[in-house]
């Protein structure tokens, strides 16, 4: 057991058991660059946010709490890892769940393994997304020792965070967020925010962007909208019957509703572009260039014509898998359903899933699956029909597999466009 203030965490420490081993697999020859976010402690957690898509995967996955990638999986992983990659940096994500209920000693090892397994000349990097209750001195010490980037998930100010984000027994968890904050200053650990905007902080933009900016001084700033069909626990995404889908602007189509097909938590669509429009005056009138906000500044890449800088408003996506603790690979962090399963890197190379062509036929199918009312939109080319998993209404014309968020993320572009454009010219 660990103790942390008032709240004690069990600390998982079974491994599970991996069949014997057969033949590694060996790394394709076709190599590129890929981005894989590791579940190594699967959906175990500390805290019971109402909003988590991840805690239902116990179920849906048959995990069961405590459970952690072994050993051999690990070193498998690694190994795999860099052999697949072709870059100068490979970059490792440790999230969850909750990563840093698997202890030092397991990301210790992570360390010692990307060293025996990086070619000279290559520089491993490591990221690690928590909710921060659980960090101490010695973790510190050892994030800014093993130079990792943490992301840390806040939601805004005490009320707004404590509302969704409390831990197992209903408590509240800002306080402890905010102490691992502390120690990661107190440390000089970078780290960057991520703020899931939901039903109720979406309607206090200025509240939230302030307090990431001025009393967390976060200068790298991650909005991610809340958005959960109710039948997201079992239901995988793109598997939603065309009739079943509401109509854009319907009753249905909005959270808080008795015949609404989202969760009372998810972000409303309106709200949504409400948020971003009133964050982003506050960012352009003060902090261009020196606060970076994901969602803003890949807007002002897209719209100079450029690749975009995030997935979910990229013209393809694909190159962002997820691999669980017991070694399974899945298309997407957000599409780790049986349905979207790639494989095991017990038995394929996770470079080989990465560019198989069934990864690269579910990659191309965002762009290639959009409807008519995406490609006649004159915002396409920096939205591309933002995540298609959230693809589950209907247009105004009765078309199916729109985007639920598509009216804010119009209402956001129509606002924000003319700034854009003028940013875009003068940038380099």
């Amino acid at each position: 057991m660990r103790e942390f203030g008032e709240t004690t965490v069990e600390v998982p420490v079974t491994f599970f058991a991996e069949r014997p081993a057969g033949p590694e697999p060996v790394a394709p020859a076709q190599k590129g660059r890929f981005h894989a976010m590791a579940k190594p402690i699967g959906s175990t957690c500390n805290i019971d946010c109402t909003y988590c898509y991840y805690l239902h995967k116990e179920h849906l996955l048959e995990q069961h709490r405590g459970r952690r990638m072994g050993p051999t999986m690990l070193e498998r992983y690694i190994r795999q890892y860099i052999e697949a990659q072709n870059g100068d940096e490979v970059i490792f994500s440790w999230q969850g769940g909750e990563p840093t209920m698997l202890g030092l000693d397991f990301f210790r090892d992570i360390i010692e393994l990307q060293k025996r397994y990086a070619p000279a000349g290559r520089r491993i990097s490591n990221d690690l997304q928590t909710n921060g209750t659980l960090l101490d001195d010695a973790w510190c010490e050892f994030l800014k020792q093993n130079n990792f980037l943490v992301g840390i998930s806040i939601d805004g100010p005490r009320e707004l965070h404590d509302a969704l984000r409390v831990d197992r027994k209903g408590r509240p968890t800002f306080d402890r967020v905010m102490r691992g904050v502390a120690l990661l200053r107190k440390h000089a650990v970078p780290f960057n925010t991520l703020t899931v905007v939901n039903r109720l902080n979406a309607k206090r933009p200025l509240d939230v962007y302030r307090f990431l900016r001025n009393e967390l001084g976060s200068t790298y700033i991650q909005f991610i909208p809340c958005v959960e069909p109710k039948d997201f626990h079992s239901v995988a995404p793109q598997h939603w019957p065309a009739e079943a889908q509401p109509l854009m602007g319907s009753s249905a189509a909005k959270p808080g509703n008795a015949d609404s097909v989202v969760t009372d938590w998810s972000v409303d669509p309106d709200d949504w572009g409400y948020f971003l429009s009133r964050t982003f005056d506050e960012w352009l009138k003060k902090d261009v260039g020196r606060v970076l906000v994901n969602l803003f500044e890949t807007a002002v890449v897209q719209t100079k014509g450029r690749p975009a800088q995030t997935c979910v408003t990229a013209e393809f996506c694909g190159k962002a898998l997820a691999i669980e603790h017991d070694g399974e690979v899945y298309s997407c962090d957000h599409y780790v359903y049986p349905t979207y399963a790639l494989g095991n890197i017990r038995d394929k190379h996770i470079g080989a899933m990465a560019f198989s062509p069934r990864q690269q036929a579910f990659g191309y199918a965002k762009r290639d699956s959009l409807p008519a009312f995406c490609r006649q939109c004159k915002h396409l080319k920096v939205c591309w029909g933002e995540c298609p998993k959230n693809r589950f209404i209907r247009s105004p014309e009765g078309e199916p597999n729109l985007n639920y968020l598509c009216p804010g993320i119009r209402r956001f572009h129509d606002h924000a466009g003319p700034a854009l454009r003028k940013l875009a010219a003068h940038s380099g």
